[in-house]
C-alpha cells in the first residue's frame, strides 16, 4: 500500500511542477505583453509629435530662397556654416569668368585691328603673328564659357543642396530604428514559444 501511494505521489509531483511552470510563463507573457503596449503606446505618442513638426512646405521654401539669393535656403535651414561655402564657391567661379572674359575682348581687339591694318595695339611687339593672338582669343573664350558653366551648376547645386537639406531634416533617424529578436510564449496554444526578429521604427 505504501509503494503504491509513493508511485501516485511520485506521478502528481511531476505535473504539479509543470502546472507551476506554466503558471510562471503564463505570468511572464503577460508581463511582457503590458511592456509591449506601453512601448506601443509611446511609439504613436512619438509618431503623432513628429508628424505634427513635419512642414511639407518646407523643402520648396528652402528652394525658392537659394533660387532668389544664393545661401538665403541655407539660412532658412539654420545651415549658416554652408552660406561662406555657396558664396566662396560662386564668387571664385564669377572672377575667373570676368577674368577670362576680359583678356578675351583684349586678344579680340587686338586681332581686329591688326586685321584692319593699324599697329598700334597693346600687344605690338610682344606678338608678332596674328595666328598666335587668334589662339589666345579661342583659348581665353573657352576658359570663360567653362566658367560660366561652373558658375551655373554651382548655383543650381545651391538649389538642390538647400531643398534636399530640408528634406533630410524631418526625417531624423538616429537610435530609434532598432532591430532586436523577441521570444513570445503563448498559453492558448498549450504553452507554444515562438522565437524571431523585431524592427522598430520611431519616427
Amino acid at each position: 500500500m505504501l509503494c503504491v501511494s509513493n508511485f501516485v505521489w511520485a506521478q502528481e509531483l511531476p505535473a504539479k511542477e509543470k502546472d507551476s511552470i506554466l503558471d510562471k510563463k503564463i505570468e511572464s507573457a503577460a508581463k511582457k505583453s503590458k511592456r509591449v503596449d506601453k512601448k506601443e503606446e509611446k511609439m504613436q505618442d512619438t509618431l503623432s509629435l513628429n508628424f505634427e513638426d513635419i512642414d511639407p512646405n518646407s523643402p520648396a521654401r528652402a528652394a525658392f530662397y537659394s533660387a532668389i539669393l544664393p545661401g538665403l535656403g541655407q539660412g532658412y535651414n539654420k545651415a549658416y556654416w554652408k552660406i561662406p561655402i555657396v558664396y566662396g564657391a560662386l564668387g571664385t567661379s564669377l572672377y575667373f569668368y570676368f577674368t577670362n572674359n576680359d583678356d578675351y575682348n583684349r586678344y579680340r581687339d587686338a586681332l581686329k585691328r591688326r586685321l584692319a591694318g593699324f599697329n598700334d595695339d597693346e600687344f605690338q611687339g610682344i606678338i608678332l603673328d596674328q595666328r598666335t593672338l587668334e589662339r589666345a582669343q579661342r583659348e581665353f573664350r573657352r576658359n570663360r564659357d567653362l566658367s560660366l558653366v561652373v558658375t551655373i551648376g554651382l548655383y543650381v547645386l545651391n538649389i538642390v543642396e538647400a531643398n534636399v537639406h530640408a528634406h533630410l531634416k524631418q526625417f531624423n533617424v538616429r537610435e530609434n530604428l532598432s532591430l532586436k529578436p523577441h521570444y513570445f510564449f503563448d498559453p492558448e496554444k498549450g504553452g507554444q514559444s515562438n522565437l524571431g526578429l523585431t524592427v522598430n521604427f520611431k519616427f
